[in-house]
């Protein structure tokens, strides 16, 4: 991807790439689905948000990315990007979902490049364009398979070219939602590590919804835990990934499960 992306100035005078303030939002005459909401996600920093079903995790998500706009909701607090209020969706914020929406008609590489040339995207020839497309694939260890189309790939595959497809948008930052809940337990593992791999690697801000207290172990520099009805951040934890001690990981484990559980999100 033409090297590291270099980071806008905000973030490189230590600003955060995503701040939310205050947030408030919900549908029509019912009650909000979250409501005050503050965040913020730094370069090369991975923030779990971690919660049971129904707290508004994903909405809030949506609402971050700007996705979720119109007249049947209501809205209250301020989401900026590299400092400045977001109002719309930014090119270089990418999302990744659950499942890899992959286009069935077009192979690995085109999936890749989809949007790319799109008029919000910042212009790039062709063979820039290409370079990009290879180069992502390239990272997520798909190299050379940029003509296989989706039903030819696995699972995990699947879910590489989506990763990819965000970081040919060279994004500063990564918004996911449960993107390997869907896979097999080896094959999430591989995928956690290749997401903490990439973040270092392109100094991206990213915020990873999930309902897994180990997944938010595994990949988190922080842990932000959603709860409530509407749903609020209750708690918050710091992770040493690098931790040599295993009984300070199983007691950070059953601190988040016991807070977990007192909010409802799992069964006691």
């Amino acid at each position: 991807m033409s090297g590291v992306p270099t980071a806008p100035e905000a973030a490189a005078a230590g600003g955060p790439v995503l701040e939310a303030r205050d947030l408030c939002f919900g549908y029509g005459d019912a009650p909000p689905v979250f409501d005050g909401i503050s965040l913020q996600v730094a370069p090369r920093e991975i923030v779990c948000l971690l919660g049971g079903s129904g707290c508004g995790k994903s909405t809030l998500l949506r609402v971050l990315a700007q996705l979720e706009t119109g007249h049947h909701t209501h809205a209250r607090g301020e989401v900026r990007f590299l400092g400045v209020p977001l109002t719309a969706p930014h090119p270089r914020a990418a999302l990744v979902f659950q499942q890899p929406s992959l286009l069935p008609w077009l192979d690995a590489a085109r999936n890749v490049g989809f949007g790319l040339d799109f008029a919000r995207q910042p212009a790039q020839s062709k063979t820039g364009l290409a370079q990009r497309v290879a180069e992502a694939l390239e990272a997520v260890g798909l190299a050379g398979q940029g003509r296989r189309y989706p039903a030819q790939l696995s699972g995990g595959m699947a879910q590489r070219v989506a990763l990819a497809r965000a970081l040919a948008r060279e994004p500063q930052l990564l918004l996911a939602d449960e993107p390997f809940s869907a896979l097999d337990a080896f094959t999430r593992a591989g995928m956690q590590d290749l997401l903490v791999a990439l973040v270092h690697r392109w100094h991206t801000a990213a915020l990873l919804v999930t309902h897994d207290i180990d997944e938010a172990l595994r990949v988190g520099d922080r842990i932000l835990l959603m709860g409530g009805k509407p749903g609020r951040i209750v708690r918050e934890w710091r992770v040493d990934r690098g931790a040599a001690d295993p009984s300070a990981v199983l007691a950070l484990r059953l601190e988040i499960l016991g807070a977990l559980q007192a909010t409802g999100g799992v069964p006691a």
